[in-house]
């Protein structure tokens, strides 16, 4: 299993931007594919962005393409998430997640690593 931590969260306003940071501690972990989800306050979990083990295939869900990029430093051993134009729904605690199978997933099933969350709030 693989250790991770999220760092980056804040209270900021509508239309700023933030970078989530996820540390990754295993080395092996360069072959996971890489997971970003958030939790609504009173929601469910939901799926935000993946990306694959090369770095080259990411996948987001709707609500934030075009405002959110998830990307990936291997020689750092870290997992980002560029979040701009932050709305107020975007509030929530977002958990990065790790999946040994490399390729990008939807379900979080197939993350076998979470980290503790960071917040993030956005105000109108």
């Amino acid at each position: 299993q693989v250790h991770l931590v999220e760092s980056g969260g804040g209270l900021v306003q509508s239309g700023d931007s933030l970078r989530l940071s996820c540390g990754i501690s295993e080395r092996t972990a360069r072959t996971y594919a890489m997971g970003w989800f958030r939790r609504p306050p009173g929601k469910e979990r939901e799926f935000v962005a993946s990306i694959d083990w090369t770095g080259y295939k990411t996948d987001y869900t709707d609500s934030v393409k075009g405002r959110f990029t998830i990307s990936r430093d291997g020689a750092k051993n870290t997992a980002y998430l560029q979040m701009n134009n932050l709305k107020p729904e975007d509030t929530a605690r977002y958990y990065c997640a790790a999946r040994p199978h490399g390729t990008t997933s939807y379900w979080s099933d197939g993350y076998s690593s979470w980290g503790q969350g960071t917040q993030v709030t956005v105000s109108s």
